[in-house]
């Protein structure tokens, strides 16, 4: 089963006029439209690359022409493959169904995809909550896990240990919500592995608990992209495939994300709308980003980070 991890780091990008300018010829309209209206050329990047991934994968792993790609957005904001709705023959009758997730956070944009299983996707930065103490952050936080999990965040040795479990625990949770878990969430628990994250590999230790008991429908991959990134992916029953036979494989074994250049994000793309002038103008007139920038997750999981769709086959 094909299975993709790409990061592309938009905080650092610093695209050209021509970049910039082909970079928008190769999205939607509508979708360069609406990354005009960003106040800011940090979320205008982070939006343009989030496009540019999906598009990428589609063209590249699910054999679409650049071309014909549609990519809309459900009424939640999800954007969804629709057409077209027929793939490549050669991907054959019964080959699963491909999902993807995106994610942008601080530095990072990023895309997960697998056939055959949902898939949702978290990059995290791991920064240090607003203006707000450590207790004072998990205060509010208090009702978003159980005695449990606030046993497991707060059992570390100092304030920075701690935010790194909390923020583990809360990628787990983000990705149940996205991924479609839609029972009462207070069901939920998840056991953290207690192994720090690295950046040469991922791990695949955090189990989610339903009830009490172990749910083994869903893994949960973990990785580092740098000391102040981590990502989160987790990977759950596919909501409407048959019994595949023979049985299924057992999954691969956990990958590190690829970290890949403007050129790779650009690397299958084709021109869709003719050049305008005035779309680098606006954004070379943003400014990079707030002042005070708060870079927390609260706002990240209410914005891209519940982008998925899985495509039926």
């Amino acid at each position: 089963m094909g299975s993709v991890r790409w990061a592309f780091r938009c905080g650092s990008w610093t695209p050209t006029r021509s970049d910039w300018l082909f970079a928008a010829r190769c999205v939607q309209r509508e979708e360069e439209e609406r990354i005009r209206q960003f106040v800011f050329a940090k979320d205008a990047k982070s939006a343009m690359a989030g496009r540019l991934l999906l598009r990428k994968l589609v063209c590249e792993r699910m054999g679409v022409p650049w071309s014909e790609i549609r990519l809309e957005r459900s009424p939640r904001g999800k954007p969804y493959l629709a057409a077209p709705l027929e793939l490549r023959p050669d991907s054959g009758p019964e080959a699963p169904a491909w999902s993807f997730n995106v994610s942008h956070q601080g530095e990072y944009a990023v895309l997960a995809a697998q056939q055959g299983v949902q898939v949702g996707v978290d990059v995290m930065k791991t920064t240090m909550p607003g203006s707000s103490s450590v207790p004072e952050f998990f205060r509010i936080m208090t009702r978003q896990f159980t005695a449990y999990e606030w046993s497991v965040i707060q059992s570390g040795g100092s304030e920075q240990q701690q935010l790194a479990a909390f923020y583990r625990h809360w990628e787990s949770f983000i990705k149940a919500l996205g991924t479609g878990l839609t029972f009462d969430l207070q069901r939920l628990e998840f056991h953290v592995s207690s192994e720090p994250l690295a950046r040469e590999r991922a791990q695949r230790r955090t189990m989610m608990h339903l009830d009490g008991e172990e749910d083994a429908d869903w893994a949960f991959e973990e990785s580092l992209l740098d000391p102040a990134h981590q990502v989160s992916v987790a990977l759950g029953p596919a909501s409407s495939s048959p019994p595949p036979l023979p049985p299924p494989l057992p999954p691969p074994p956990p990958a590190c994300f690829t970290l890949l250049s403007f050129g790779d994000l650009i690397a299958s793309a084709s021109p869709l709308t003719e050049e305008d002038p005035a779309c680098w103008d606006g954004f070379r007139g943003k400014a990079d980003a707030p002042l005070r920038h708060r870079d927390t997750h609260t706002h990240n999981t209410h914005t891209q980070a519940h982008d998925t769709h899985t495509h039926d086959t």
